[in-house]
């Protein structure tokens, strides 16, 4: 078994500007947190987008969409702009891939103290390796099927729909 990692940015990923005192992206931060985590399984990761989820559209998605296709591996995890995760849930649901794919993000980036993106992400890697195939979101130690989640913006947590 190997997992596929997909990147789209998101908070996960931004990086702190010290001179602006901004939030944006530079190079993904996730070969250090690969390499923090100490996997043992196998893993290829690849760049898709880094852009905030609002700013993604549908040719983004699609392009997510494909990238999930073309994968060899039956395992993906994708990590993802909490704001629009669930859209893009929705376009990987549709599509009915025969692979199990867990989209996890952050709601503090993961260069920020007591972040929640290194547990997110290690949480998500996990449970892609047990869940059977189909579309999961997958925050703060809970799963979620693509068709039965939100984010509760009042409280920064996904709950079922």
């Amino acid at each position: 078994m190997s997992l596929r990692i997909l990147a789209t940015g998101g908070t996960f990923d931004k990086h702190y500007d010290e001179l602006t005192g901004k939030l944006g992206f530079a190079a993904s931060h996730l070969p250090d947190v690969i390499a923090r985590t100490r996997m043992t399984l196998p893993t290829q990761l690849e760049i898709v987008a880094m852009l905030d989820s609002l700013d993604m559209q549908d040719a983004d998605r699609i392009n997510v969409c494909a990238a999930c296709q073309r994968a060899s591996e039956k395992n993906i995890v994708i990590i993802h702009g909490t704001d629009t995760m669930r859209e893009t849930a929705h376009v990987l649901g549709k599509a009915r891939l025969d692979k199990t794919i867990v989209l996890t993000g952050a709601m503090i980036p993961y260069e920020i103290a007591n972040s929640d993106a290194f547990f997110n992400f290690g949480f998500a890697c996990g449970i892609a390796q047990t869940l059977a195939a189909g579309v999961y979101i997958a925050m703060n130690g809970q799963i979620f099927n693509w068709d039965n989640v939100r984010k509760n913006r009042d409280q920064g947590v996904f709950v079922p729909e």
